[in-house]
């Protein structure tokens, strides 16, 4: 199965010169639980979780500090003509719960969430019942 189905697009990016408060409010207003840090081509560069946000908290950094300064660099991405599988493998393996998906430039596309995942998996069973 590829991983199309899954691709969540409406997705928030921004490039890396917004705050750490400007980030956590984004999160908190859209009730999401990750923003993916771009540049200047859609290109990722970096992702900012709920998680960055809780460290960043943990750490007394400075609410001003760029999100460039604090995201989590070492991006794991997907092709988008990858399989599900294949997602799920480097989910499993990194232990991530967002995997942004590219195309075969390099360019964002969307992002596949376990919380996707997760709801359309509840909905299956809902409907089974």
């Amino acid at each position: 199965m590829k991983i199309q189905h899954w691709i969540d697009e409406d997705v928030v990016t921004t490039l890396g010169n917004i705050s750490v408060k400007e980030a956590i409010k984004i999160l908190h207003k859209r009730h999401i639980g990750t923003i993916i840090i771009v540049d200047e081509d859609n290109k990722c560069k970096g992702i900012f979780t709920e998680r960055d946000a809780l460290r960043i908290v943990a750490d007394d950094v400075p609410l001003t500090t760029p999100i460039a300064k604090v995201m989590t660099t070492n991006l794991k991405t997907i092709d988008e003509h990858a399989t599900y599988a294949m997602a799920k493998e480097v989910m499993r393996n990194h232990n991530i719960r967002h995997l942004p998906v590219v195309d075969e430039q390099g360019h964002f596309v969307g992002l596949i969430s376990l919380r996707k995942i997760l709801d359309e998996i509840h909905e299956m069973h809902k409907i089974k019942r």
